[in-house]
């Protein structure tokens, strides 16, 4: 599977109709997501380290390798996957780049803060430009903007969707095929939409939207991070408590 069919599953979304991207945390959800017709998958990080026993962050990068490389062993080669590798690991670029493309996927999230901090946004962009220059076409880069997540305490909605827009537009300039603004919220992803170029990436929450309505609000793409993986737990632990009562 090659990243031009990642991306081509990106443009030309009816409003209302974005691209649906299950976050598989092992081999065993991969084959069911795409056993229920999804044509590709984004894996979670944080959904990644709870199966190993990981606090969300701490996944050493082997082992997140390894658990994307099972994941893609898992699924038919037309289906294409996509890793969330945080931000990065610390790794140069090209190693990122060719252990990404050792494990078999052909997109990545890559996240603009470390340690609970917002990094320099030119130095972000930076560092995107140069995957793309060493990946070329090979990966799907989708830029996770982590403003809503990390911005500043207090600071004005006005002001971080302002600095959500202009890392967005330095990400999208620097070769990102996608943005990521994750925790947006909803009333403000029409804004984002008209403002940044390409497509828009929106996390699904329980208590939130619905992928339509994301969708008709401006969204091409919904990922849900760990999102799926916790329900999953939640009913194995009903049927935990269940079997206990005897």
């Amino acid at each position: 599977m090659t990243a031009s069919v990642l991306r081509s599953l990106h443009l030309g979304r009816a409003p209302g109709e974005p691209l649906v991207l299950p976050g598989p945390w092992d081999a065993a959800s991969a084959r069911v997501f795409v056993e229920a017709g999804f044509p590709a998958l984004a894996t979670p990080s944080a959904g990644i380290a709870a199966s190993l026993g990981y606090e969300d962050g701490a996944t050493p990068a082997d082992e997140m390798f390894a658990a994307v490389a099972r994941i893609v062993r898992a699924v038919p080669a037309e289906v294409p996957v996509s890793a969330d590798v945080e931000a990065g690991y610390g790794l140069p670029v090209s190693e990122l780049v060719e252990r990404l493309l050792e494990a078999g996927a052909v997109g990545c999230n890559l996240e603009d803060s470390t340690d609970g901090v917002l990094v320099d946004a030119q130095r972000q962009a930076d560092r995107l430009a140069e995957v793309r220059a060493v990946a070329g076409d090979r990966l799907f880069v989708n830029a996770r903007v982590d403003t809503y997540v990390h911005g500043a305490p207090g600071e004005a909605e006005t002001d971080r969707e302002a600095e959500t827009v202009r890392r967005a537009l330095l990400y999208v300039a620097a070769g990102a095929d996608c943005v990521y603004p994750i925790m947006t919220p909803p009333e403000a992803l029409p804004r984002l939409a008209a403002a940044v170029p390409g497509p828009l990436n929106a996390l699904a929450r329980p208590d939130g939207p619905s992928s339509h309505r994301l969708g008709e609000l401006g969204a091409t793409r919904i990922t849900f991070g760990p999102g799926l993986q916790r329900r999953a737990m939640a009913a194995v632990r009903g049927l935990a408590d269940e079997i206990r009562k005897g």
